[in-house]
């Protein structure tokens, strides 16, 4: 461009990718004196034409300032290139532009968690409240329970407007997960009324390792060594609670009540357990194409139907002897309801290994509740089968934790 003086004007247009694109306009020698005498005219003070300020970017006119002094030219205005593409930071304060706008709200370290934590805690009372309920059916108190949830459900549904009936193609999968979720809930009332507490709580536990299996088998999910090993270790921990006759003889010590009802209570903590988890095998199934409060409205549907016709056919309909009892049964309801909130609000925003992990506090309060409130002492036999099934459980849950973690 020559050692002659010449006056630039630049304009900025700002791209989408945050990239500066700066224009300038050269004007010649020639027409350096005319470009003058227009700008007196228009300000006869020249306060405010009086100098002209040039922001050089580093980035890209280096070497121009480098020339220029090197030339030693007396002239304040430097020749610049016609074109230059700069990031978001400036020669003048060197600070990057960020975006304006709200930031995004940090997430509070170990919320997931404690939800979990409070989902256990509510799961427990209500076993506790079953176990302390006299004279009232384990699927009346189910029916109960499957009453108050939909009426808490309905509102939801409507305001959310997620409709009653779910996509087509997903409703054969929802009427399997409100049949079997609601015959675990059943079959878990009933262990626990038959059974110690915390013996059933325990047998109850063992489902995530019953949905390793059963997702191998229906979602063809890989099958590791390790599922078979915590699968072993779990069927061991539910035989020393059990303790059949043609292993441990016909009276073995440390039964509550009748031996028969033992058994009976067993064998319904086991299918509660399966039960389960072949609820949550469903609910992998569907993924996220279903909303959960529709998933909740066919459990509390369907296990409500079947509630009323299994308390017709058996004729169980029974009010409790007393107000408190009625109270407990609601609170039985209104509990279920927010441990199914808070665990699923704790699977939203953690994932499921640390959950999991956290739902074995439900072994140690159902523990702490037998012997608190109904001044009973586990035995030996019975903590080496809780300690067989917490070990399963969890090294299913540390494991799917480190797969994870890895893949993530």
């Amino acid at each position: 461009m020559g050692e002659s003086n010449h006056c630039l004007r630049e304009g900025a247009l700002t791209v989408e990718d945050d990239v500066t694109v700066t224009f300038h306009k050269v004007v010649s020698h020639e027409n350096q004196s005319r470009l003058y005498n227009d700008r007196e005219e228009d300000d006869p003070d020249g306060e405010d034409q009086a100098e002209e300020t040039v922001h050089l970017r580093r980035n890209c006119l280096k070497d121009a300032e480098e020339e220029q002094e090197a030339r030693g030219s007396e002239h304040s205005l430097l020749c610049l290139p016609a074109f230059c593409v700069t990031d978001k930071k400036t020669a003048s304060s060197g600070e990057e532009k960020t975006p304006e706008g709200p930031e995004k709200p940090k997430r509070c370290p170990g919320l997931g968690l404690f939800y979990a934590f409070l989902s256990t805690v509510f799961f427990s009372i209500i076993a506790l409240l079953v176990k302390t309920i006299q004279g009232v059916h384990a699927i009346e108190i189910s029916a109960i329970r499957c009453f108050f949830q939909m009426l808490f459900v309905i509102p939801l549904l409507i305001y959310h407007k997620i409709g009653f009936l779910g996509p087509r193609d997903k409703r054969i999968y929802l009427v399997l997960r409100g049949f079997l979720g609601s015959n675990a809930m059943i079959l878990l009332y009933y262990a626990v009324q038959q059974m110690p507490l915390a013996d059933a709580t325990v047998i109850m536990f063992s489902n995530p390792v019953f949905t390793s299996l059963l997702a191998w088998i229906f979602l063809k999910e890989k099958c590791t060594i390790w599922d078979c090993l915590f699968t072993a270790f779990t069927l061991t921990g539910v035989i020393l609670i059990a303790r059949p006759p043609f292993l441990f003889g016909d009276h073995p010590s440390g039964i509550e009540g009748n031996y028969t009802n033992h058994v009976k209570g067993t064998i319904a903590a086991f299918g509660g357990a399966v039960g389960a988890a072949f609820t949550f095998v469903v609910l992998r199934k569907m993924g996220k194409s279903v909303h959960y409060y529709l998933s909740v409205w066919y459990y509390a549907v369907i296990g409500l139907i079947e509630c009323i016709i299994s308390v017709s056919i058996l004729g169980e309909w029974k009010l409790p002897f007393c107000g408190k009892d009625r109270w407990m049964l609601m609170l039985i309801a209104a509990l279920g309801i927010a441990g199914q909130t808070f665990l699923t609000k704790a699977l939203q925003i953690e994932k499921a290994g640390p959950v999991s992990l956290m739902r074995t506090v439900d072994v140690v309060l159902a523990f702490f509740f037998q012997f608190v409130f109904f001044n009973r002492a586990p035995t030996w036999w019975s903590l080496g089968g809780a300690l067989c099934v917490v070990l399963s459980t969890s090294g299913v849950a540390l494991r799917k934790w480190y797969i994870n973690t890895r893949k993530s």
